[in-house]
């Protein structure tokens, strides 16, 4: 759209603004911003005020430039989408220092500037396709600021408790007592509609040595759930045993978390017994109440080393407690993938939804499917 095209583009001549302030963000936090205003508010201006705090400075000196630089270059005001070019830089022109040459809006500029935006909306394209099992330490880095980035909405379900509303049910109690205020007269009915409450979310990961490359991701994926609803969502680690790591990925600092996680994960890249481990799932806490009328996320690639037949039964006990399965498999999205494992075998019949999760899009649209499950 034109609209998200002259945002993008507004920010970025106020990184170049920052940079003349003294505030070196470089391409990989540029690209951080612009991943972060795809999911935000843009005419908010505190998210987008925090977003690039968070994402252009790298240390305490950068915090007062950028807070000088910020108000400067928007006056306090949401940035809105400008409708033409040249108001945008005016806005450049007041914002920048009394020596700079005025003449840096002109045709150079303008080419530059486009030139940059195409580049880093083209490297974030990229970024976002490319199978996570195939990046480079470079380039893994930049996913985890996506990662962080990542906005989720939980899966919500009606609730027992109900509230007033113009539209729904009558609400019999409210009604008869503003008939008793009112001396007998019914001038209007009360009515009511369930309130809604958040459906509880249950991450199983597989961290097999056949998982290995996805495995920081995926966790990652977990960490920002925990964090988005930690009082509704539950994570285990199954690969020969079960380990629950829901306390470790509530701490606030991705990488913390993740340090914690692998000091209490026993089994890390080991061998995959998914159907005893489930089975012990099932047995403690699902049958208990864990895995009841909830969205159970299972990430695995389904290599099976143990009984499948067991990991069919067990699939058919998950199935039926919760409320939807969904199975997400890297390897799905490979071209030619066929679901032909052991494991996928057995667990496919009581599957609700199988998608992919090689990428960081395919998690963007996790994200969707289980907002809307």
């Amino acid at each position: 759209m034109s609209t998200d095209r002259d945002v993008v583009q507004t920010m970025l001549i106020f990184v170049r603004t920052l940079r003349v302030a003294g505030v070196e963000a470089g391409p990989d936090r540029v690209q951080a911003l612009v991943a972060a205003l795809g999911t935000l508010d843009v005419l908010d201006a505190g998210q987008v005020y925090w977003a690039g705090r968070f994402t252009l400075c790298s240390g305490p000196d950068d915090l007062v430039r950028y807070d000088a630089a910020f108000n400067s270059f928007f006056s306090g005001e949401a940035p809105r989408a400008t409708k033409t070019a040249p108001s945008t830089y005016e806005r450049v022109s007041r914002a920048a220092p009394l020596g700079m040459d005025q003449s840096g809006s002109g045709e150079a500029d303008r080419a530059e500037q486009l030139a940059e935006e195409l580049a880093v909306a083209s490297a974030e394209e990229v970024l976002r396709h490319r199978d996570i099992g195939e990046l480079s330490p470079a380039e893994r880095e930049q996913l985890r600021l996506l990662f962080g980035l990542l906005a989720l909405r939980p899966p919500t379900r009606p609730s027992r408790r109900h509230r007033p509303a113009h539209l729904g049910v009558l609400d019999v109690p409210r009604t008869v007592r503003r008939v008793l205020r009112n001396g007998g007269e019914l001038h209007r009915m009360s009515r009511k509609q369930p309130r809604t409450r958040n459906r509880r979310v249950v991450l199983l990961v597989d961290v097999s040595g056949s998982m290995s490359p996805y495995a920081d991701a995926v966790l990652r994926f977990a960490h920002a759930a925990v964090r988005r609803s930690p009082s509704s969502t539950e994570v285990f680690t199954v690969g020969t045993r079960l380990t629950r790591v829901t306390r470790e990925l509530r701490l606030r600092d991705a990488d913390k978390a993740l340090a914690a996680s692998g000091h209490a994960i026993p089994d890390w890249s080991g061998g995959t017994r998914l159907g005893e481990v489930l089975k012990a799932f099932l047995d403690r806490w699902g049958q208990r109440g864990t895995a009841r009328r909830a969205s159970v996320v299972i990430f695995s690639d389904g290599w099976e080393r143990g009984d499948c037949a067991l990991l069919g039964e067990q699939m058919l006990r998950l199935s039926r407690l919760a409320h939807t399965v969904i199975w997400v498999n890297p390897h799905k999205g490979r071209q030619g993938y066929q679901p032909i494992t052991g494991g996928m075998q057995a667990a496919l019949p009581h599957v609700s939804r199988f998608v992919t999760g090689h990428s960081f899009a395919a998690f963007q649209e996790l994200v969707e499917e289980l907002a809307n499950a």
